[in-house]
Formats: C-alpha cells, sequence, structure tokens
C-alpha cells in the first residue's frame, strides 16, 4: 500500500476552480443550428447558448482571438454544408481577432489552419467550449494539450446528446454523464471544474 506525500490540503488533479488565470482564445465548437435548436438540438441547448454567448461578448471586449470551429458534415447529415443545420448559430464579427475556421474531423486542428492561426497570433491559452462533448470539444482540446497550450474546459459550456441504450450491453447514459466523462478524461492537464462564469480573458501577445 502506498501513501500520497501531498499536504492535506493540496489540491487535487481537476479540483474545483474558481479563481484562474485568463486565456488569450476561445475555441467554439460547431455551435451550429442542428446542434442547439429543433428536435437534434442537445440537453440542455439553450443553457449552452447563454454560456457561449456570454464567453464570446467577454473574449471580444478583451481582444481575445476567438475562432469558431464549423463542422462539415457528409452528405445527408444535419450539418452538411450549406443546410440550414450548417450555419453557426453565433454571429461572427470577422476581423483579425474572430474567424471562422471550417473543419473535416472531429479534431480541430486536424486538416485545418487551427494550429498555425493559434501560434501567429502568440496564443498561450485556450477556453474550448461547445458541442459534442465526448468528439469534437474533446479532441479539439486534447490537441491544444499536445500542442503545449493551457486549456480550460469549462463544465457548463460544453454539452452532447443522451447515449441511448444497446439491449443486453449497456443501460442509457444521459448526456451530463457523458459530458463530464468526456472532460475528465483528457486528464489532469486539463481544466475542467470552472463554470464558464470564472474564465476571464486577455489579449495574445506575441512572443
Amino acid at each position: 500500500m502506498t501513501h500520497s506525500t501531498q499536504p492535506a490540503n493540496a489540491p487535487t488533479a481537476n479540483a474545483p476552480t474558481t479563481d484562474l488565470p485568463p486565456v488569450d482564445a476561445l475555441i467554439v465548437v460547431d455551435v451550429q443550428t442542428a446542434f442547439v435548436t429543433g428536435d437534434g438540438a442537445v440537453p440542455g441547448a439553450d443553457r449552452l447558448v447563454d454560456r457561449t454567448t456570454d464567453l464570446i461578448a467577454r473574449a471580444r471586449r478583451a481582444g481575445a482571438l476567438v475562432v469558431h470551429l464549423q463542422n462539415d458534415g457528409p452528405p445527408g447529415a444535419e450539418d452538411e454544408p450549406h443546410t440550414p443545420g450548417w450555419e453557426l448559430h453565433h454571429h461572427v464579427e470577422p476581423g483579425p481577432r474572430e474567424l471562422v475556421i471550417r473543419k473535416p474531423e472531429d479534431d480541430g486542428f486536424r486538416r485545418t489552419p487551427l494550429g498555425g492561426v493559434l501560434t501567429g497570433a502568440g496564443v498561450r491559452a485556450v477556453a474550448v467550449c461547445g458541442v459534442m462533448s465526448e468528439m469534437c470539444v474533446q479532441a479539439t482540446a486534447r490537441t491544444a494539450l499536445a500542442r503545449g497550450h493551457r486549456v480550460v474546459v469549462p463544465y457548463d459550456a460544453h454539452a452532447t446528446q443522451d447515449i441511448p441504450a444497446v439491449p443486453g450491453i449497456a443501460g442509457a447514459v444521459p448526456a451530463a454523464t457523458v459530458s463530464r466523462v468526456a472532460a475528465y478524461a483528457l486528464g489532469s492537464d486539463a481544466e475542467v471544474t470552472a463554470p464558464a462564469a470564472a474564465v476571464t480573458f486577455t489579449a495574445p501577445v506575441r512572443a
């Protein structure tokens, strides 16, 4: 049996955080019409949109980089390009500090210019929000970590769908549980227990 050498009051991995250093970029993952409105909306879509709207507004005011990722689904999918469901839900204010990057895969870095955009802007820390928690949000956050960025995934600013039961294999899994497990699966290097309201922003500074 082993014993921890940490002091009794040492913070544990992924412990709730209320005093976060600011981040200099916000990555808004796939907040598209199909996923936050109508019959296909994720559970709690209204709350998710409230949180992402607030994060975007505060990031803009601080001069942080705002990147909207937009998923290009396959033909017939609810997010097939140039269909109503594919459109971004949030208004975009194009400029040097705000842009849209279309992506063909879950990971927002794969086969896109996202990595170069962040590096070129001098971004060191990112907040990642949006949908779906266990797919595009997690994949994008994981690569951001691998590229050396500090990563915050506010627990109330990402969402997904319920996982349906599979008879003889497993019962249904509520969306909230899926989201929490997806975030914790990023490991202790990601900050996943802070609410969106605790995230603060600053402008990136090129080295």
